[in-house]
């Protein structure tokens, strides 16, 4: 339930997909479409068109088929942990998932969220608009390879970081004879190319960035002396798994880039790297589902701070605060 215009969307961008796909191969149709190779050359924007959809396609099915797996962990609702353990109840037996009762009732998903302080909750949605913009630089970065696909533009200037002995030829970056002058940015061989190489380091900066940010900052660190802390942390094990993956698929898929250009780019190579990106945009789509329970929806529902104030609260706020933390430990099963 909840899902039918989610598959309705997918189904008509499959139907598109479809109709994209004839219209990039009709374009690559006549005589004059062939280069100086005598082969067939589709137009490089229905090229990146095309690889767009798919991408845009696969990205929706694959947070929808998240969000299924995750399903009871977003709607199902259960005993708050830290109401029972200052009822002096035994959070154990109160923890189970049913049914959402009504509209106050709140899921295990925006319980975690309820139960973070506001500094690690401030980390966790700092932490997840940076995964957001790595998942936007990999789009841009896996458009940009059309374009070199579609240009031929990795036969050319195979050194790297230099190219023709330059960081950045601007004798070759724009031709003269385009008209409009933008028309380089996505027609000429170094404009095309230095663009895919600026944006594919940016991705694997951001990656790196955001997966230190993430696994480093102390409201991120899980704490080696107690479980019930390390179910507190700002960053759940699905995430901190997920930042690791995202970090290191962007620096190999970097890599994979490099070793590609210098290759004079092989059919193998090439199609790995290809495969590379998709993997690098799994692990941040994974990353930020797995980080949902920061994001303003849920934020704006549940608010924050009842776990800050349950440790500045009247008697026995410390010890309720550990008993708290120990009752949602029992939530740790769960995958959010």
């Amino acid at each position: 339930p909840g899902y039918q215009s989610r598959l309705a969307l997918l189904f008509a961008m499959g139907g598109t997909q479809g109709l994209v796909g004839w219209w990039m191969v009709k374009s690559g149709l006549g005589d004059d479409r062939k280069g100086d190779r005598n082969e067939i050359r589709v137009s490089p924007y229905r090229l990146a068109t095309h690889l767009g959809m798919a991408v845009g396609t696969y990205s929706v099915l694959l947070w929808t088929g998240l969000g299924a797996l995750s399903y009871p962990v977003d709607f199902y609702t259960a005993a708050n942990p830290f109401t029972a353990a200052a009822a002096g109840g035994s959070a154990s037996k109160k923890i189970g998932t049913t049914a959402a009762a009504g509209k106050s009732a709140l899921s295990l998903l925006q319980q975690y969220t309820t139960n973070l302080t506001p500094s690690a909750l401030q980390h966790a949605q700092k932490t997840r608009i940076g995964v957001v913009s790595t998942i936007g630089l990999t789009g841009l970065t896996i458009l940009s390879g059309a374009f070199v696909a579609g240009n031929d533009a990795g036969n050319a200037y195979n050194t790297y970081p230099l190219m023709n002995g330059q960081l950045i030829p601007w004798d070759d970056m724009v031709d003269p004879e385009k008209v409009p002058k933008w028309r380089n940015m996505f027609e000429t061989t170094a404009t095309v190319q230095w663009n895919h190489r600026v944006l594919g380091t940016c991705t694997a900066l951001s990656a790196l960035g955001v997966a230190g940010y993430g696994l480093m900052h102390p409201a991120g660190r899980a704490s080696a002396t107690s479980k019930a802390v390390q179910s507190l942390s700002s960053t759940t094990p699905q995430v901190r798994r997920g930042l690791l993956a995202l970090g290191t698929a962007a620096t190999a898929q970097m890599s994979l880039g490099i070793v590609t250009l210098l290759n004079y780019v092989p059919v193998n190579l090439a199609a790995s790297h290809q495969l590379g990106s998709l993997v690098v945009l799994t692990c941040g789509v994974y990353t930020a589902h797995s980080l949902r329970y920061a994001g303003q929806s849920v934020v704006s529902k549940v608010g924050s701070g009842a776990a800050q104030r349950l440790v500045n609260g009247g008697s026995g706020g410390g010890g309720m605060m550990q008993k708290g933390a120990a009752a949602v430990s029992k939530m740790a099963h769960f995958k959010i």
